[in-house]
């Protein structure tokens, strides 16, 4: 296909596709996936080879959320029966991260729900990133708690965090429609405060919340007007207890697309896939590792992940490998101009939250301790295609906030 040509050598200049041809992307059949998959993965390979960065997630305060994000399970009025519980102390917080990192994680994505943090608690992430640093050599620290007023940016990063994430999650135009207690342009300021106080920015998107393309595009475009470092992808978990617990959009095949659009409009950033990959892309999941150069092991915030002894499997199997702590995430053009950039030990990115922003959505995956594969019993297996898969969602009953052993 001529488009794909094109877009293949866009993205090996570095070069931004025009808002057609991102928009045609999403328009191609499912005769053509595989084309549109092999193209963006010549893109991925050059910029990123065939590493996989995985990140940990913790969730340092659950639930109890004022804003109205209508995505979250942790959002004000929300009734999906989330784990509830306020601050980790720093002990247990580096307890958590511990799990992670073992699992093969070089990166800790510390969130907290709510509108943004007090001064206060910035003063407690703080003494955690300090105490996770200490106790683990080489780790990258995320941190995301909402928006950001003047100052904590730099207090963040003089305590030794690396990144800052807050997405943008959809269009500004439908924005309003997603949520209400805070505006897009609040989150755009967030951003701009992380990356002014030298924080490595992470900022994505939630696909499957009844977007059109063009939102979607919107949307990308706009990440890649920031310039953020990494770039979280979450596909929609509609929860029950949410006001989208009734979105189910997405197939595996849309997923897929959606990835490769943005790979083609961000070529040299890190995309991750976040939130959702183990309910949208199911077995296709390995596919999607030839587009995004970034995964999260196990568990997310509120709700279970793959098992992170099958993701390790699963990038293995399909020829990847982990990307190590003495690796630099991003191309040395991008590493340079930030002045480390993400991925190295002066700066990462992230992506996790579900409420205030962060990017692994919310409401992502299933898993067992011992499962392997994507939740696949014989039951499931059995589910129709495009029917909703509610018996992959599974509130987090373990790890943070638990007397049980986390998944990693």
């Amino acid at each position: 296909m001529d488009l794909l040509n094109t877009l293949v050598d866009k993205g090996l200049r570095r070069e931004l596709p025009t808002r057609e041809e991102a928009l045609a992307v999403l328009a191609t059949s499912d005769d053509d996936l595989l084309d549109v998959v092999a193209a963006a993965g010549k893109v991925r390979r050059h910029w990123f080879g065939r590493r996989v960065k995985l990140n940990y997630l913790v969730n340092l305060k659950s639930g109890l959320c004022p804003e109205d994000c209508s995505y979250c399970s942790q959002r004000l009025g929300s009734t999906t029966g989330i784990l509830k519980y306020t601050w980790l102390k720093p002990d247990q917080a580096s307890q958590a991260a511990a799990a992670g990192l073992a699992g093969g994680a070089k990166r800790v994505c510390l969130v907290a729900s709510g509108r943004g943090p007090t001064d206060r608690d910035v003063d407690r992430v703080s003494e955690t990133i300090r105490t996770i640093k200490d106790q683990n050599e080489g780790v990258e620290v995320c941190a995301c708690l909402g928006l950001l007023s003047d100052g904590q940016a730099e207090r963040l990063r003089d305590a030794g965090a690396d990144a800052y994430n807050h997405n943008l999650n959809t269009s500004e135009g439908t924005y309003g429609d997603i949520t209400t207690t805070h505006t897009y342009a609040d989150r755009v300021d967030t951003v701009q405060k992380a990356h002014g106080a030298g924080l490595s920015a992470c900022s994505g998107l939630i696909a499957g919340m009844g977007e059109t393309d063009e939102d979607l595009v919107d949307v990308v475009y706009s990440l890649r007007e920031l310039d953020p470092d990494s770039v979280p992808v979450n596909f929609l978990i509609p929860v029950e207890g949410t006001p989208l617990a009734k979105e189910w959009n997405l197939t595996p095949q849309r997923c897929l697309r959606i990835l490769a659009m943005v790979r083609f409009v961000c070529p040299d950033v890190e995309v991750r896939i976040a939130g959702g990959r183990e309910v949208h892309l199911r077995t296709m999941q390995p596919l999607a590792l030839n587009l995004a150069n970034s995964i999260f092991l196990g568990d997310y915030l509120t709700t279970e992940g793959q098992a992170g002894k099958a993701d390790l499997e699963m990038i293995a199997d399909a020829g990847f490998v982990v990307e190590g702590t003495d690796q630099v995430t991003l191309p040395e053009h991008r590493t340079e101009a930030a002045g480390g950039g993400c991925g190295s030990h002066e700066a990462a990115g992230c992506g996790s939250h579900d409420s205030a922003g962060c990017g692994s959505h919310e409401g992502a995956g299933c898993g067992s301790h011992e499962g392997g594969g994507v939740c696949g019993t014989p039951a499931a297996a059995a589910a129709p295609a495009g029917e909703p898969r509610t018996d992959l969602v599974a509130v987090r009953r373990r790890g943070a906030g638990t007397d049980l052993a986390p998944n990693a």
